[in-house]
């Protein structure tokens, strides 16, 4: 019997102006696996995952995720359906940032808590029992009423999966989790990350780093100008690359250089549009 379809991403569009940033991406993720999505900045890595979960709208394809289908083109749902099925996988598909966006004010219990209470409609008490569990889950039980200010970027990060995972998502979507975090901090996080996907979650992760995708991975996805132009299991990936950009890439990983769009291909537009996302860092 075959694993059932978590995701499924059709021949998806998205433009910022003159810049053309996904290119008719098509892309399957099963129900319990982690994808690890790599490629130079300015690829449409970034991008992918908002329009997974609709922070950014696609101009045109399907995305499906745990059978909520929503086709952004012409002939797709409009009105209360349209938006009825947009809200469904937002709930479905949890998105843990690279920059935390944790609220300032508020302590790390609260942060988790918020989206139980004003989103899934918990009673406060069910929120906050699940708020505890969650945070003992990622070892910050005794940081549940720091604020954000008093935690590390390794706290602060893990705090942020608390926050996804307090939705009780099918999906959790992770951009570049570990690139605002000092280098010592990178395992604690990765660790998280790593309990996650013994656990049978299903997960997309956008990052550089090649041990985590390694050892969790079990497919890589590489991205290039706004298309995938590779798809292997790690193994296969990091020792036979068969895209010239993939072997140019890995070699500059290697090197514990910063990876642009330019250093592995064309620029795709003379110059970025001001509300490009920061998938052009």
């Amino acid at each position: 019997m075959s694993t059932p379809t978590a995701i499924e991403v059709e021949n998806l569009h998205k433009r910022f102006g003159p810049l053309e940033v996904l290119k008719g991406i098509n892309l399957s993720v099963s129900r319990g696996e982690v994808v690890v999505v790599m490629g130079a900045s300015g690829s449409g890595k970034t991008t992918l995952l908002r329009c997974i979960n609709f922070l950014e709208a696609p101009d045109r394809g399907c995305v499906t995720v745990c059978d909520t289908c929503v086709d952004c083109g012409s002939g797709g749902p409009r009105g209360r359906e349209r938006s009825r099925r947009i809200r469904t996988i937002c709930r479905q598909a949890a998105m843990v940032f690279q920059q935390f966006n944790l609220f300032p004010n508020r302590t790390a219990l609260q942060n988790v808590i918020e989206a139980p209470i004003t989103v899934r409609g918990l009673p406060k008490a069910e929120a906050i029992a699940l708020g505890e569990r969650l945070l003992e889950r990622v070892g910050l039980a005794d940081k549940r009423d720091q604020y954000p200010s008093r935690l590390s970027g390794g706290q602060k990060q893990r705090v942020a999966i608390a926050r996804a995972l307090a939705m009780e998502p099918e999906v959790v979507l992770f951009d570049e989790p570990t690139s605002s975090l000092d280098p010592e901090l990178h395992e604690e996080v990765l660790q998280t990350m790593r309990e996650l996907a013994r656990d049978g979650m299903t997960m997309v992760v956008v990052t550089h780093e090649v041990q985590f995708a390694r050892d969790v991975a079990d497919r890589v996805v590489f991205m290039d100008g706004g298309s995938i132009v590779e798809e292997a299991p790690p193994e296969e990936f990091f020792t036979r690359p068969r895209h010239h950009r993939a072997q140019l890439f890995l070699r500059q990983v290697a090197g514990g250089e910063r990876v642009s769009e330019g250093d592995v291909s064309d620029r795709l537009a003379p110059e970025a549009s001001p509300n490009t996302t920061k998938e052009a860092e």
